[in-house]
């Protein structure tokens, strides 16, 4: 049978995890924050891990055998670097189970002299992706896209009939938060560790995690209360502390203004409260970060400060703690998790680069999660 072609927007095929779309030359570019909150920030990493799309996927129905998907994705490269950044994958799952994956072709190439330093587009060509010999007889896709890549979707074409999805009651789990929970690093989208705790946990997840930049932004708060939602995690502290973005006085009640909005929207919600897993640099010394020159991630605060307000983990870990039991007595469906019980200590070694975990431990990461949050006695029971 012919390829054809299948609306990417008005038609049977939903994208979920991604709260807008952009318009592009070339189709439209997910992003998982609102339009509206692109006029609350200045700077422009924001905006460029908000169109990664992590934990985005396209959801249809479908008796194909074959299907294609067009894309443009946006990559950088350093002037130093022979090749451009790792485009990452995309996954196929069918039915629920893995049933491809591809490399996302090169497109946009975004030079930079140095990390930080001005971007020069050197403009690119859509790409296709395809997979074949899909089962027969109607079932459910889904098509992850790669998390680490910015992916303009041109074209979708299949060589059956597609169908809008149907509902599967599973409920909806919102998390937010920083570069380890959006998960560069990860093999693949569906390696995330969210992306398997909700697997693990038979729900759905909505991935608002922002690399860099878990800064306990009320417009993100504001989101996460407007957004459907049977379950919500936070996951804070290591931005906050890589960027010596708050201190002790400070930070406190920037933790109860975001709970206070999240609970305007969601008020009996499960809510989780986790603090960050092991990072040796910040334990006991206050940001900022910087790289070593062994491409260790280091901390440059003094950690005699930590007694003055300084944030170091140590500190957030505490207050975080603290919050939650005194908020507990008027809000009983408010749970803690200390990110140590994810990776702790003794797994250091899993941190390539000092700060973030490497894909097998991002996938031990979901699991431990899992096994914690949707236990008979956890809070996502």
């Amino acid at each position: 049978m012919a390829m054809r072609a299948v609306p990417l927007v008005g038609g049977p095929v939903e994208l979920r995890g991604a709260l807008d779309l952009e318009v592009t030359e070339a189709g439209v570019m997910p992003r998982r924050l609102p339009a509206w909150t692109k006029e609350q920030y200045q700077d422009p990493s924001v905006y460029g891990v908000t169109v990664m799309p992590s934990g985005v996927r396209l959801v249809f129905r479908t008796d194909a055998r074959e299907l294609e998907l067009e894309v443009l994705t946006s990559t950088g490269q350093l002037d130093t670097d022979p090749e451009p950044r790792p485009t990452g994958m995309l996954d196929l799952l069918v039915d629920g189970a893995p049933a491809g994956r591809r490399q996302a072709p090169v497109g946009n190439v975004l030079r930079m002299a140095g990390p930080g330093a001005p971007q020069r587009l050197i403009p690119g060509e859509p790409g296709t992706v395809r997979f074949t010999g899909l089962p027969a007889g109607m079932k459910d896709v889904e098509l992850w896209l790669p998390q680490q890549t910015p992916t303009e979707l041109v074209a979708l074409r299949t060589d059956g009939e597609v169908l809008a999805p149907l509902p599967d009651g599973r409920r909806r789990w919102v998390h937010h938060g920083s570069s380890i929970s959006h998960c560069i690093e990860a093999e693949g989208p569906t390696g995330t560790w969210p992306v398997v705790a909700a697997a693990l946990g038979g729900v759905e997840v909505i991935n608002l995690s922002q690399a860099g930049n878990e800064m306990l932004d009320p417009y993100v708060a504001r989101t996460i209360r407007d957004l459907p939602a049977d379950l919500i995690s936070l996951k804070v502290g290591i931005n906050i502390v890589g960027l010596a973005a708050f201190r002790l006085r400070t930070f406190g009640p920037a933790v109860h203004g975001f709970l206070d909005t999240v609970r305007d929207g969601h008020p009996d919600t499960p809510l989780l409260l986790m603090s960050p897993v092991s990072c040796p640099a910040f334990e006991e010394t206050p940001g900022p970060a910087t790289m070593g020159q062994d491409g260790k991630i280091t901390a440059l605060g003094d950690p005699a400060d930590v007694a003055g307000g300084a944030l170091s983990l140590a500190a957030v870990r505490a207050e975080l703690a603290r919050i939650v039991a005194a908020r507990q007595a008027h809000d009983p469906h408010l749970y803690h998790l200390d990110g140590r019980e994810l990776l702790g200590p003794d797994e250091t070694d899993d941190l390539a680069d000092g700060l973030h975990p490497t894909a097998a431990a991002y996938r031990r990461m979901g699991k431990r999660f899992a096994a914690h949050a949707f236990a008979s006695d956890g809070p996502f029971r």
